[in-house]
């Protein structure tokens, strides 16, 4: 049998060992560090960056496509003969690359929040100086600005082809900043929607077929409506259906206030009057977005 471990009579067993522990009397960063810091991790890993070699593959050839596609134009333009402007607008290049966008969308805003929910690591964030309206703006933040980086990227590629195609520099400016506009109402609104579906599961796989259905559905029943609104004469009513998908959302918006040409059954988007139901109608759907997040993660971890 081993031996017993025993202290001599009369001594105290106990010791105390300095292990060269110091107290941290540097700089608190807050809640202002954190979140930025949540900002720009988040944004990064939109594409991959920070992440391994296949998380960069799917981002990176979707933002490198919305560029191909933009230098395409742009050697047209170039190319042709008694062109005095781009064939494709500012404003109408978004609403053409709407797949590569809705599936860019669909595969980074489940990464950006489903991962937290399935491997609960929310209350790690919260556990820090950090609050939840802290975490919420961070990732809208962060997702909105992704998008506007994947949809502002290729408008001034084609921006800098016009200039060097010396078209008309005012209307070329004129119109490269309407489409700036309209790209960053549609980056916050479609960020707001794809956040949303995919924080309503830790599944990574059920979030990106729920913004892909959100998206993609949405717009193809409201564009077959229209259509059908449009052969049988109810002119009236295809502005008004188009209030009813993010996409045709922001069509009716750049038509009434940018100047665009809408993508609707004939041409014919809605009026400047009608226009501010658009508006409104987007920016409600922005702000129920982050109230829905907020209340989402009023629970979640704890």
């Amino acid at each position: 049998m081993p031996a017993e471990l025993t202290t001599p009579q009369g001594t105290d067993p106990t010791r105390i060992h300095n292990i060269g522990y110091r107290s941290y009397d540097g700089p608190r960063l807050g809640r202002s560090y954190a979140r930025r810091s949540l900002f720009s991790q988040s944004l990064r890993g939109a594409y991959g960056l920070g992440r391994s070699a296949k998380s960069k593959v799917l981002p990176m050839i979707l933002f490198a496509v919305m560029c191909l596609v933009a230098a395409i134009i742009v050697a047209v333009a170039v190319a042709g003969p008694g062109m005095t402007d781009l064939p494709v607008k500012y404003t109408r290049y978004a609403i053409v690359m709407q797949a590569v966008i809705g599936l860019y969308l669909a595969s980074q805003a489940p990464q950006s929040v489903s991962r937290d929910l399935r491997f609960k690591t929310v209350p790690l964030y919260f556990s820090r100086p950090i609050e939840r309206v802290d975490y919420v703006l961070a990732k809208y933040a962060a997702m909105a600005s992704a998008l506007f980086v994947l949809t502002a990227t290729p408008l001034v590629i084609l921006y800098a082809g016009a200039l060097l195609a010396e078209f008309d520099f005012a209307d070329q400016t004129k119109a490269f900043a309407q489409g700036l506009v309209s790209v960053a109402l549609l980056s916050v609104l479609f960020a707001g929607v794809g956040l949303v579906m995919a924080a309503l599961t830790p599944r990574r796989g059920f979030g990106v077929a729920a913004v892909i259905a959100v998206l993609t559905i949405s717009y193809g029943a409201v564009s077959t409506v229209q259509v059908i609104a449009w052969e049988q004469g109810s002119t009236g009513a295809v502005e008004w259906l188009g209030l009813f998908s993010p996409l045709t959302l922001i069509d009716g918006v750049q038509t009434a206030f940018l100047g665009a040409t809408s993508a609707f059954p004939g041409g014919e988007g809605p009026s400047a009057g009608s226009g501010v139901v658009y508006l409104l109608a987007v920016l409600a759907l922005i702000v129920g977005s982050y109230a829905v997040l907020m209340r989402r993660y009023r629970k979640v971890g704890l």
